[in-house]
This record gives C-alpha cells, structure tokens and sequence, in this order.
C-alpha cells in the first residue's frame, strides 16, 4: 500500500545525486518503475553501514506535510556528501517522512527526479555553482505556478562543538572544502558518528519563496524607466508575472538568489545550534585588556587611584580572568550525560512550554534568556533543555559565591561567567564586565541572567535588579550585529531542594554559603521524588519595541566607551523593561497540581478539608482559570481533582486521615512552610478573583460600583507585588469580567439595583467563596500593618529602612503568634515592595538629606479601604501589634543595627 504522499514518486536509488534525468517518451502518462537491484542493494547497504556507525539524534520537531498527493517533497542540504544523503534517507524512513533518496517522477510536469535531495554546493555545478536539481524545479515552477513544491531545509552536525578559531581542528572537519573528500566523510563517521544531530527545518513553498524573491527585486528597482516597464507588465494580480522570467538569464538569476537565501538560512540555523567560533581564553582577556574602552578605563583607574597604567592594566586583567567563561564541549557533554541520568532519578519529568518561540527566533537575534531563579538547579535545567532542543547554549551570569573549588571550573567550563554580587563604585571592574557583556553580544552568544538578582526564598517574584539588564541595554546602543531580545522564562517545581533552608532564612537564619560540601548534602536527597519540573518560556520582548516606545535611538552611546551613562529616557526604559520582563515571566506560569494543592488547601482553615469538598474546590479553580485565563501563555494542569490530590499524596506533600464520614485531605507534618512556596508561585493567576471574593464575603453585600472603587484604590499595590500586567486604567472591564465569572458559578448573586451578595450561609457555594475569598487576606494583612506603624509613628519619624527593618519583625511576630508560622511575613522583600509602590503613587516623600519618610492624610484612607476586606478581629490585632512605643522602637533599631554589623563583619 503505497501513501498518498508517494504516488507521485517512484523508488529509485540515485547513482549520482542531481544527476541530469532522462526525458520520459511519455511524459503524459506516469508509469510505475521499481528500482534495478543493484540499487536496492546499494540503498540497503550503505544505510546498514551507516547506521552501525552514527547513532544520530533528532534536534526540534519534525515537519509536518500538506497531505495532498499532488505537493513534491526535497530535502535541502547546504553541501554534497554521500554520508550525508545516506544518513537522510535513514532518517526519513525510521520517522516515516517522505523519504530522500528515491526517485520523484511527476510527468504531468516533466519531472523525472531520482533523488528528492537539493545540495546547495554541489561539485557537478561546474562554473555556475548552481544547483542543478534546484534549477530545473525553478524552471518547472515557472512554467506551471500551480506545481506544488515544499523545500525542506536540513541541518546535519557532526559533532556540536562550537569551532575555535585558527584551530587545526577546524580546518580537518570543516564542511566548506571545495571537493568533499572521502577521507573527509570517513573522518565524520569515525570520529562524530555517535556524535551527529540532524535537525529539519519547516518546510518552505518554493512559489513563495520565488514569489517573494521577484518582489523584493522588483522593490530594488528604482530608475523610472524600470518603474515604467513594472506598470506596463503589471495584471493587476499579486502572483508576478512568469513568462517575464522564462529567459535562461532570468532563470539563473533567480536559482542563484533562491540558493543564497536558503544558504544563508542553512548557515545562521548552524549558528544558532553551535553558537559563535571560541577564542582561547587567554587570547579572549588579551583582547578585552587592550580593547579601546578598557583602555581608556584603566587610564582613568590609574589617574583616580594614583597607581601606574601597568598596575591598573595587571587590575583589570585580574578582574577579566575572574569573570570570562572557559568554554570546554567535554565538559558540556559531560553535564549533558550527568543531567540526563539526573533528571531521570530526581524529577518525573521535565515538561516545557512554547519552546518554538525561542526557536524560530535563535537565528536572527541575540537572544537574553531571563528566568525566574527558583533554585540552584535552575542554570543546569535551562541550559540542558535548550541543549536539548538543538540551541546553543547561553552563557550564564553567576555570582563569584559559586566559584568554589572543583564545582566553579566545572561551571565555568560549560555555562557559567562569575560576577560579584556587589561592585558598586568599583568602576574598573564595572568597565571590565561591560566590555565583556559587549564582546559576548557582539559575538552572538546567547546570555542568561537572572533578573531578580538571587534564588526566591518565598515563592513570589523578588523586584527586579536593573544592572546586568542596563549593561545589555548600554551594548546595543554601542552598536551590536543583531537586536537583542529578552526571552521571560518561568521555572516552576513541585519539590525543591532548598525548601528547608529557604524557611529557616526567611526566619532570620543565617544564609549558607555554597561549597562542595554544600553540594554533597544536597546528593544525598537524590533518592527522593522531586514530582516534574516545569519551563514555560513567555513572548519574547523586542528591545527595538521598547526603543522606540521611549524614543531611544539606536547608536546612540560611542563604541569605544564604558563609562557613557544612560540619560533620563533610557534609564525609564531599562526600568519599563524590568517590570515588563516580570509581567512576562508571570504570565507564563504553569498552575501546576502541587501548587493548586497548596492555594487550596493552605486557604482552609487548619489546612484541611474533606476530600469530597477539596476535590470540588480544585475543579472550581480549574474552571475558573479557564474560563477567564489570566494569560494566553498560562498552563493549567490538565489532571483531574482527584489525580491532583493522589499526586499530593505520593509526594509526601499532603496526606490522606480516614474518617467514617468521609476521608479527610490535609496538609503533612511541617509541610505548611513549603507547601506557601508553591502557593505563592501561582497566586498572581487568582488574586484578583480571590480580592472580589474577600469584599462580597466580608461584607455580605456591597454595591457593584463600590467593590470597583475599592479596587482600584487598593490594585496598584497588589500590582507591584505581584507584577500584575493589568493595565490600572483599563482595569474596570477586567474586574468586571471577574465579577460575571463569579456570578455564572454561583459563587456570588447579584441582587436588584447592581448590589452583589453573598451566597446563602449554608451553601456548598458559600464555603466555596470563604476559601476562594482568604489567599488575599495576608498581602492586606502585611499592608494594614505598616500603614498602622506608619500611622502611629506619625510623618517625619522613620526612614524607609526603618520602616522595613521593623515591619520585617513586627511580621515575624504576627507569624508565629497567628498565622500558623506560615513565612509570607517574614519576607523583607514584600514590605520593600509596598513601601516602593507607597512612594511611586506619591503617599510617601522620601527627604534627600535624612532620608525620613513623610506623609499625610491619605494613609489612614488606604487603611480605610482595607477594612472592607479584612475582619474586625484582624484589623484590631495589626493595630494592637504595629503599637510601638518610643522605647520599643530604639531598642529594636539597635539590635537590627547591631545584627546587620555583625553579619556585614562576617563577610568581610
């Protein structure tokens, strides 16, 4: 039985490949032919032999075909290789592709082909090095626009090592010789055949893409006299004209400039797969000491320190020799191995989402990955999974605490790039690390950074560092080869190693430092289940986009300068980027079954529920994270409610109590702390259902249009925290659509006049609502608190640090004495935030000289607001806790004073 896609082909293994084919008496009439059997033994043979040697693996996801009988399928490959027809013609069989080498004959349009291979280099393309096969389907084409033929690019590498430069190495397994020699092939197969990766490519029209091709050459024309001939021969149909084209000259013109344009796409996907030729190390920190900018840096290091040149010149090389990346592809290959047996042992699996984003831009752009940063493990993870995928890997900015022995050169071998966590005023080194994000830029090596500047220790986004953006902001305006995008990353797990630790920091423990030792305990835990790791990777932000929003333009800082500070406008678009990277990462957010658990159970009281009604509330956050998606790019786990919950069980998360009325599903021993990291992951995609809910069930019944005045005075500080990318002005319809979700669940009823009220108090849908309504009581909690501490201090008093450092304790306290020790009010970070939004919406005025904090009325009118969401009780508690006297607060500013010298002696 013979597919639909191959009844227009007939099997013949080809002698020569793009040999000349022989005109057909009958043209007309297609009549099937089967291979002679010494071509059918050549085909079996040297594909048996083949496949002995090369084990290839497949990179990306394989094309997928029109079903159309009619449509003619070639494989395009940049050069001549009979390995490489071969390894093909395995490929397409074993996937069940169209296959490569067997004859296309379609006589209806004289095409007599016998191999469904194009080499865009090809040694019988003698004087004209056009691709003979190539030519006459151009010519085919021209003659019946109507032919249907797909050209299907192919990357074939052997091996992935990126090529250093001036190496012999290079020069042995270089694929651009002009005779492509059998000790050549032999080399590939001996040394790279369990090395080799074959990549295809989406397929491309060939009417298309001569289509396109005519037009663009019809744009270039610009003397009157060929416009006037343009108007003459123009149908007034889009399609151009062919018969124009039928002359030989014309014919070859076009062929060349279609092998060109496939050429150069052929080259730039090698490139995006290998990533830039490497300099030697050494030859690498030569050239950045003795670069114009770096020069001019230490001419005005030594002039500011009183040193000599030579001594700033030995500073800065040392600096270079801290920071720069020893690329090793042993040593890439090496983690690859270890992390695939890795994954394997720790995780169920490592799922990833909107990969092809990254793709189809990986050619044409350099790309800037930023993540989140969750985990120590979120380096390795990102960069085995774009490995993976057939990408380039990008060179990571780590900070200089991991650069311990045996574990630093091992990073620095295959991803990391060390920085220090502080340099501020050490403008040497900052030059230094510019110029070295500038050369990585330039090259077209792909970067990672993790914005938030350290690991997460509370499950939220951390607020956004702005450095190593504004470094890459201040390369491309110094000019670079391609435009940088910025690619938001969301990493996402249901167990972490760190969990522990991560709690006991929050609680005021100290931070462990990294070493080898460190590293070793942490082995220890392989043999626990870790669930499935989750990678979404969001829209991609254009920085050109953002230029232009805030008319940046492009060049704008001197090539040979580090020291060029950015203005006012480009500052406000480093920072709008930051935020928008945020959003973006957020909005990729995978609703994973661990942390639907976590936002269900930990918003019940006790952390419990009967499994009968805990199952009906995950289907309800479910439906309600469908129907009205907090984002395109959000993932909702697909389990079902009763999946999620054994899912839970087998990883130790929750646990099941058998009871004679119905078995009850709560929370495991100690796992409360943890289980809030999760929770807090996700609590962005039902804040504002949850804060709708909050005001219809604190209130039993309030206005429609009072809950959206409430709202919006209350969102932009919600916003902040949790990098909401709801617009505030545009923020009416979306709560109104909020509202009408909640009405068509039941959840809340609205009543004549657009008054909305709770459910009856002894229906399912009530205790629904309580659950619904408590995951935003403890950002309003932590809110009401310090504009309690704020109120009662008075204007003038603190400083914003202050502010911070005795929220920060009055939180802790809270925690422990009420709210179950769960770590949300120890986080530092969260009462940052909303001091930060305090003073971005002007209710806070920081003073310049003594920096205090002043303030008027407008405070107590944010508190005012709160207590339409919060209890009487808690409201009176935060006002009982926040009530410190004058004696309070100089014994607490003391021993914070005190705590922060000694860990501040530590370091040092």
């Amino acid at each position: 039985m013979i597919p639909n896609f191959l009844k227009k082909r007939i099997f013949k293994a080809p002698v020569t490949p793009e040999s000349p084919a022989k005109t057909d008496d009958n043209p007309v009439a297609p009549t099937p032919y089967a291979d002679a059997p010494i071509s059918q033994l050549y085909r079996k043979l040297s594909g048996q032999m083949l496949d002995v040697a090369v084990k290839p693996q497949l990179l990306g996801e394989l094309p997928e075909f029109d079903t159309d009988d009619q449509t003619l399928i070639f494989y395009v490959l940049q050069d001549y290789s009979r390995s490489n027809s071969i390894l093909i013609d395995l490929q397409t069989q074993e996937h069940d592709l169209p296959p490569a080498l067997v004859g296309v004959h379609d006589p209806a349009h004289n095409i007599k082909e016998n191999a469904a291979i194009i080499f865009l280099n090809h040694p019988h393309a003698k004087g004209s090095q056009l691709s003979p096969r190539l030519s006459r389907l151009v010519s085919a084409v021209l003659q019946d626009p109507e032919l249907k033929v797909r050209l299907v690019p192919v990357s074939i590498l052997w091996g992935r090592a990126p090529e250093k430069e001036d190496s012999l190495f290079k020069l042995l397994t270089a694929d651009n010789w002009e005779d492509p020699s059998i000790t050549k092939q032999l080399f590939n197969i001996g040394v790279m055949g369990r090395d080799t990766f074959v990549q295809f490519h989406p397929p491309q029209d060939l009417h298309t893409i001569m289509h396109e091709q005519l037009q663009n050459e019809d744009n270039s024309l610009s003397d009157p006299e060929s416009q006037h001939n343009k108007a003459d021969t123009n149908t007034g149909d889009e399609s151009p004209n062919y018969a124009l084209l039928t002359g030989a000259d014309s014919n070859r013109e076009l062929v060349n400039m279609l092998q060109q344009q496939l050429s150069v796409y052929l080259s730039k996907q090698r490139a995006s797969m290998l990533g830039p030729d490497l300099s030697d190390r050494r030859n690498l920190v030569d050239k950045l000491v003795y670069s114009p900018a770096i020069k001019h840096a230490i001419e005005a290091e030594a002039e500011s320190s009183g040193t000599t040149v030579n001594e700033a010149r030995s500073l800065a090389r040392g600096y270079a020799n801290e920071m720069v990346n020893d690329y090793s592809h042993s040593i890439v290959r090496g983690f690859y191995k270890f992390l695939t047996w890795l994954w394997t042992q720790l995780y169920d699996g490592v799922e990833v989402h909107h990969f092809e984003r990254v793709r189809d831009l990986a050619a044409d752009h350099e790309l800037v990955y930023v993540p989140c940063h969750r985990s120590h493990v979120d380096y390795l993870l990102l960069s085995y999974v774009i490995y993976k995928r057939g990408l380039s890997i990008p060179y990571v900015a780590a900070g200089d605490n991991l650069d311990v022995p045996v574990l630093g050169p091992l990073l620095r071998g295959a991803v990391a790039f060390y920085i220090r966590r502080s340099f501020r005023g050490n403008a040497l080194y900052t030059a230094v690390l510019r110029e070295y994000m500038h050369t990585l830029i330039t090259r077209n090596t792909p970067i990672e950074y993790f914005i938030e500047g350290g690991r997460s220790r509370s499950g939220r986004l951390l607020p956004p560092k702005m450095g190593m953006l504004a470094m890459t902001v201040h390369s491309q305006l110094r000019r670079t080869n391609k435009p940088v995008v910025f690619i938001p990353t969301y990493i996402g797990y249901e167990r972490i190693m760190e969990g522990g630790t991560y709690v006991g920091e929050l609680k005021g423990k100290p931070k462990e430092s990294e070493s080898l030792v460190g590293l070793l305990k942490v082995g220890r835990k392989i043999e626990r289940i870790f669930g499935t790791v989750h990678l979404s990777f969001g829209t991609p932000l254009h920085l050109s986009t953002f230029m232009t929003k805030f008319d940046v333009p492009a060049d704008s800082l001197p090539a040979d300068r580090t020291d060029t500070a950015l203005d006012d406008k480009t500052t406000a678009m480093v920072d709008n980027i930051g935020v928008k990277v945020m959003q973006h990462i957020n909005k990729a957010a995978v609703v994973t079954p661990v942390s639907l658990l976590s936002l269900v159970l930990l918003s019940a009281p006790k952390a419990a529920l009967d499994e009968d009604i805990c199952r009906e509330q995950i289907a309800l956050y479910q439906r309600l994270a469908t129907q009205i998606a907090y984002s395109d790019d959000t993932v909702i786990t697909t389990m079902s409610p009763q999946q999620i919950i054994d899912y839970g069980i087998k990883l130790k998360l929750i646990q099941r109590v058998p009871h004679i009325l119905g078995d009850i599903i709560q929370v495991a021993g100690k796992q409360a702390a943890l289980l809030s990291y999760f929770r807090n992951n996700i609590l962005h995609v039902f804040i504002l259902l949850s804060f709708l809910a909050a005001l219809v069930a604190r209130n039993g019944r309030i206005e429609r249009s009072r809950l959206n005045s409430i709202a919006e005075q209350l969102y932009p500080f919600l916003q902040t925290e949790l990098f909401l990318y709801y617009p505030a002005h545009g923020l009416a319809d979306t709560l109104n659509k909020t509202v009408d979700s909640l009405l068509s669940h039941g959840l809340i009823v609205e009543l004549n006049d657009g008054i909305l009220s709770a459910p009856e108090s002894n229906s399912k849908c009530y205790q629904q609502l309580q659950v619904l309504a408590t995951p935003v009581a403890q950002s309003l909690e932590r809110y009401s608190m310090t504009l309690a501490l704020l109120a009662q201090q008075g204007s003038g008093n603190l400083t914003e640090s202050e502010v911070v450092d005795l929220c920060h304790l009055l939180g802790q306290r809270l925690s422990v004495l009420y709210a179950d020790d769960i770590p949300d009010f120890f986080d530092r970070a969260l009462f940052t935030s909303f001091i930060s939004a305090l003073r971005r919406l002007d209710y806070l005025h920081k003073d310049k000289e003594t920096g205090v904090l002043t303030f008027d009325h407008r405070i107590n009118d944010i508190a005012y607001h709160a207590k339409y969401v919060l209890t009487p009780d808690m409201m009176q508690l935060l006002q009982q806790v926040a009530s410190l006297d004058d004696v309070e607060i100089t014994h607490a500013i003391t021993e914070i004073s005190n705590k922060k010298q000694r860990k501040f002696g530590r370091k040092r």
